[in-house]
């Protein structure tokens, strides 16, 4: 058995420090050891973004980095959107739009959009469809989600290229 290593993070604006093996993974490292667990593991390959968290303004999949690798790291996770018991404007957004439905995605959808709509330049339907395909669901048939990452865009950015008539989700079948 390796020997355990002391990692400390700051976790929506709180200093943590927990005990792993050099061989734990973030995603186990914040649910088990941290006890946050509103980051969820879904495939454990890094493919469906369910365990998407914000490490210093960047998303990751917590799922494919080793908790060693984020000693000293800011992680932002879908604990810290609410402020004062209030949701996150994104929150409030995919509730409007019906983005949500078993809500088992929700969390890495919602890091996935905040990452998409604070670090691109590009915030076009076309641009926001690509960008969420990074986060799987299978619920809800993403119309609802594009819709509300969208707005939220339109709220952060003022954007003029998420306004008009074209929707996020509409079928395209070209």
């Amino acid at each position: 058995m390796t020997a355990k290593r002391s990692i400390t993070v700051i976790v929506n604006g709180e200093c943590l420090t927990g005990e792993a093996e050099p061989r734990m993974l973030l995603a186990d490292f914040l649910r088990d050891e941290l006890r946050r667990t509103g980051t969820h593991v879904g495939c454990e390959h890094g493919v469906c973004g369910a365990c998407t968290v914000i490490i210093d303004g960047d998303a990751v999949r917590s799922c494919l980095m080793f908790a060693v690798q984020a000693d000293g790291a800011e992680i932002s996770t879908i604990e810290g959107l609410a402020t004062n018991g209030e949701m996150h404007p994104l929150q409030k957004l995919f509730s409007e739009h019906h983005a949500l439905q078993c809500g088992f995605c929700t969390p890495g959808m919602l890091m996935t959009a905040i990452d998409l709509v604070h670090n691109s330049n590009d915030h076009s339907p076309g641009a926001i469809r690509i960008g969420m395909s990074a986060a799987l669901c299978r619920c809800t048939g993403y119309v609802g989600i594009i819709d509300a990452v969208m707005e939220y865009a339109r709220q952060v950015h003022g954007d003029p290229a998420v306004t008009g008539d074209e929707t996020g989700g509409g079928r395209h079948d070209g």
